[in-house]
């Protein structure tokens, strides 16, 4: 599981241009299965999603589609973790020791 930061190197006007393909993009990925929340963080300076277990390399690619990301608009930090507490209504994403 991978927890995705954002980052944002442009001005929130420039960011907002492009926020529909975004929220697009966002959808297609959690039809798919691959993203399980997501959000702006607070202040606006960046966002969050929190991404399904999956190889590395197919979560590059995901995030190279992001209409942010083809025009240089944020840097995206991953983390990878392995859940292994959670609330109930999350439990299918914990690892069983």
């Amino acid at each position: 599981m991978y927890a995705v930061i954002l980052h944002y190197k442009a001005s929130l006007s420039e960011m907002d241009r492009h926020v529909d393909a975004h929220r697009a993009w966002l959808r297609e990925h959690y039809a798919a299965g691959h993203f399980l929340l997501s959000g702006p963080q607070r202040p606006r300076v960046g966002g969050l999603i929190l991404a399904a277990p999956m190889e590395r390399p197919a979560l590059d690619a995901i995030l190279a589609g992001d209409a942010f990301a083809k025009a240089g608009l944020a840097d995206y930090e991953v983390i990878e973790f392995a859940p292994t507490m959670t609330a109930p209504a999350l439990a299918s994403l914990a690892e069983k020791p």
